[in-house]
């Protein structure tokens, strides 16, 4: 087990919530600068932009200088994305899409090695890394996470948490709420999630393992620490751009009218 995930399962441990930062784009230097304000990072194979093997291998890397554990989002429930991810050095996976108990087994069986599970040993840089003996520690150091975002998986929450090395569940708000009939500009509240939201912190809290959830802004933060999700995904690449940029020119443009009434000064010629 590396320092780095040894001292994250330590703070898990202490039920204190962890702030995390979702990355879409595929730019190491973005969490060079930024990774450090955050807890954990949550790398999006699945629907962001970060495709490539060498691409996420550099951004799992970029985490690892931040000293942040990277959780790894895949695609799918297959072995290669999942094995591939881990054997990078990601400090967890995250399983979109686990609708039962069967889903949630055959991932364990992808994440974790013998006896708890099947995956493949020797992961070049795990290797180089922390030497051959990685896996004797692997199936604790590394989370699987499994992603609830359907009803179906809601009611399964139960029994999805309760199967061994599942480490965690995570709620998807935005499958959820377009399963559930509401339009993706329907604000995220009390009123359309409070229901799953917790049905997944009980599932979690009554097997023993790590709620995480998406909780950007001050409403959703606040009702997710209420609702007693461990790690929260607080801030994200995306947004940060996007809102900063949006606010900046906005500023500026704002500026740029009020001077139209304002007749420019005449400014001495400097020749």
């Amino acid at each position: 087990m590396s320092h780095l995930q040894q001292e994250f399962c330590g703070r898990l441990k202490t039920g204190q919530p962890q702030l995390g930062l979702c990355i879409s784009y595929p730019s190491p230097g973005v969490v060079e600068r930024i990774g450090e304000d955050w807890d954990w990072i949550w790398l999006d194979g699945q629907h962001g932009q970060l495709g490539s093997y060498d691409t996420m291998l550099s951004m799992v890397r970029a985490c690892d200088l931040a000293g942040r554990p990277a959780m790894v989002r895949v695609p799918h429930h297959e072995f290669g994305p999942i094995g591939q991810a881990l054997d990078m050095g990601a400090a967890g996976v995250i399983v979109p899409v686990v609708n039962n108990v069967e889903e949630a087994r055959r991932v364990v069986q992808a994440a974790k090695f013998p006896p708890l599970g099947g995956r493949s040993y020797g992961g070049r840089r795990p290797i180089d890394v922390q030497g051959r003996s990685y896996s004797d520690t692997a199936n604790q150091a590394t989370m699987l996470i499994v992603q609830i975002e359907t009803p179906e998986a809601i009611e399964n929450a139960a029994g999805i948490a309760a199967v061994e090395g599942v480490d965690a569940l995570f709620l998807g708000p935005d499958d959820i709420m377009l399963r559930r009939g509401y339009s993706m500009t329907t604000p995220r509240s009390r009123e359309t999630l409070g229901n799953d939201m917790a049905a997944v912190s009980r599932a979690c809290r009554d097997a023993g393992k790590v709620g995480v959830c998406v909780g950007i802004g001050a409403e959703m933060f606040t009702l997710c620490v209420e609702t007693g999700f461990t790690m929260i995904v607080a801030g994200g690449d995306v947004p940060f751009l996007a809102n900063t940029s949006s606010a900046t020119s906005s500023e500026m443009k704002a500026i740029l009218v009020g001077r139209q009434s304002t007749p420019p000064a005449v400014l001495a010629s400097p020749y």
